[in-house]
């Protein structure tokens, strides 16, 4: 049967605007097995060259071609990241993919040493399985990270996604997942029953036609992913829809009328034929704040006595590049409201208020700056060592003491001003529940280029959905994002 005129005008404008994107999920998937591959055999041998290197404590002597049943082992662990979900692993979120690849790596050398232990003749070293283990668990997730950065950054990453719906939800939608492109959705065209919206553009994409037409793209285009974004439609038009392209595409995501709702952590339930979703504020439950308690205390205590020559060569710094003390202190928001001295080190001259409250009053461009984002790009006030302090972050380091002190966390929400209290707009009834952060996923998703508004969503999504595997991602993108000074001044 041939294509009616309107099937062919859909498909010429889609193809002509939008681009159809195809790379086969074996492709990405063969991509992300060598990377998992290469990191636990180069895991391996670091472990060995480790252990090597520490052979004076270990007396017994561990030839290289020993590891090689060890090394043909490790080809077996993608099975287990396959098992998992992970290849090519679209639409999981960041966060996600580290819990389930932390979790089935350590699964599977736990299972490693235990078959070692009981069944296998040979006696492998026990200290370089350790080793290995422990360089594996940060290595195969930042190894399955670069890649996907990487073919993200050539537009070699994803699958083509219908987004059903050209209002304010389907806008946003579209935003989020082109902001978000590691995570494998790619919008590509949006369908509308408005007549009105037909021939727009929404970010970018255009509205192509009515809902009638999400068949033509399966059928001629290949495309398997949907978004029903029309969280506004009763019930039972809802419901109509979802029985009428449930059947149509492989993949449909529902976006329900709960925006705002935590979003990582949430369960399907069935309640007697009812769905339920089971929601959990995990940070403000007492044995989460308890263990989060204990880690800030390990870490920042152990972490401080290693960086403490570091400390102290950037306090000699401070007092040979300009006077004034090597500390500045400045009253800041905690947990439940309550003030507190938050510490860092000094990267301003000592007369910053009187030049800063001088240049804005001059100044309306830099006065609408700072108002918007509360820092301004070209301070003024910062002095020479300041600028390259916080390019690093390196200023924050003194909150470990904050962090020792009970009045801060590793990773929470900004400390924010009590200036900037009556400018919060009731999100502080969330984001003062917890612990502030020395980092936090504002300064790990744009730094300084976020404005205030943003900082603010971004906290109250922290609280809404915390877990340890939210933190240790935040603070393996914070090392990142220093690193590569993105977003800073």
């Amino acid at each position: 049967m041939g294509k009616s005129g309107n099937e062919e005008m859909v498909i010429e404008k889609w193809t002509s605007e939008a681009g159809l994107f195809r790379m086969p999920g074996a492709w990405a998937t063969l991509l992300l097995v060598l990377a998992d591959v290469l990191a636990l055999e180069v895991s391996l041998f670091l472990a060995y060259l480790v252990r090597q290197a520490l052979g004076f404590l270990f007396p017994a002597k561990v030839p290289l071609e020993g590891l090689a049943p060890l090394a043909l082992a490790l080809l077996l662990f993608p099975l287990g990241y396959g098992l998992a979900g992970l290849y090519p692993g679209y639409g999981l979120p960041a966060v996600e993919r580290m819990r389930r690849r932390v979790q089935v790596t350590f699964l599977l050398y736990l299972a490693l040493i235990a078959w070692n232990w009981l069944f296998s003749q040979e006696d492998w070293s026990r200290s370089v399985l350790l080793m290995a283990m422990g360089f594996s668990l940060v290595l195969v997730p930042l190894g399955e990270t670069l890649v996907r950065e990487l073919l993200a950054r050539l537009g070699l990453w994803g699958v083509p996604v219908l987004v059903l719906g050209a209002g304010k939800t389907g806008a946003l939608v579209v935003r989020k997942l082109k902001e978000d492109g590691v995570l494998g959705l790619r919008p590509v065209a949006l369908l509308d029953d408005d007549p009105a919206k037909w021939g727009m553009e929404v970010e970018g994409l255009p509205v192509l036609g009515s809902l009638e037409l999400a068949p033509i793209f399966v059928r001629e285009l290949g495309v398997r992913h949907a978004i029903v974004a029309m969280p506004g439609v009763p019930r039972g038009q809802l419901l109509d829809l979802l029985e009428k392209y449930g059947g149509v595409f492989t993949h449909l995501i529902l976006i329900p009328d709960l925006l705002g709702f935590s979003s990582l952590w949430v369960s399907g339930k069935d309640l007697g034929g009812i769905l339920g979703l089971e929601v959990r504020q995990r940070l403000l439950l007492p044995g989460s704040r308890f263990f989060k308690r204990i880690v800030d205390i390990v870490v920042a205590g152990v972490g401080g006595l290693l960086i403490s020559p570091l400390l102290l060569l950037i306090a000699l710094l401070i007092k040979l590049d300009s006077p004034g003390p090597v500390f500045y202190f400045q009253d800041r928001l905690g947990k439940d409201g309550r003030r507190f001295k938050v510490v860092k080190f000094r990267t301003m001259y000592g007369d910053g208020e009187e030049v800063l409250a001088k240049l804005l009053a001059q100044n309306p461009e830099l006065r609408a700056e700072y108002e918007l984002n509360h820092k301004l790009r070209n301070d003024p006030r910062v002095t020479r060592l300041g600028r390259i302090l916080r390019t690093f972050s390196l200023d924050e380091l003194p909150q470990l003491w904050n962090v020792l002190k009970g009045e801060m966390s590793l990773v929470g929400p900004r400390a924010y001003l009590p200036r900037e209290l009556p400018k919060m707009s009731g999100a502080e009834k969330i984001i003062l529940k917890v612990l502030p952060g020395i980092t936090g996923i504002w300064q790990v998703s744009g730094r300084n280029n976020v404005t205030f508004q943003d900082r603010l969503s971004m906290d109250i999504y922290y609280v809404r959905n915390w877990s340890i595997w939210l933190d240790l991602y935040i603070l393996a993108r914070t090392i990142w994002v220093v690193l590569t000074r993105k977003g800073a001044y």
